[in-house]
């Protein structure tokens, strides 16, 4: 998160919004915030087992966690990228997200 934080202003100029959600509930939610200096939307409170059942994300019932999942939706409301990861690599990175965005709007013209 901290990486797409310091990215905003090129996020913003190419028209893309950063959101993220989160199982922590308030307290918790709002140190990650405080720590990374988060300017964007950051839900939080989602239900663990339900989020993750939703999302096909990769539940880790030992430790009570799921694994990073990304998206990557357009204005019209339609996933065009999801990502799951199964363990502590595997993220949405925000270069690879721009690069993506460019590309879909050379494509438009």
């Amino acid at each position: 998160m901290a990486a797409f934080e310091r990215a905003q202003a090129k996020l913003q100029e190419a028209g893309i919004t950063v959101v993220a959600a989160s199982t922590d509930p308030l307290d918790k939610a709002k140190e990650t915030v405080a720590e990374h200096s988060l300017t964007f939307p950051v839900g939080h409170g989602l239900p663990l087992e339900e989020t993750a059942a939703t999302f096909g994300a990769f539940y880790e019932e030992r430790r009570g966690i799921f694994q990073s999942t990304g998206f990557v939706v357009k204005p019209d409301k339609t996933i065009v990228v999801s990502q799951f990861s199964s363990g502590p690599i595997g993220r949405l990175v925000w270069q690879d997200i721009l690069g993506l965005v460019q590309f879909y709007k050379t494509q438009m013209k």
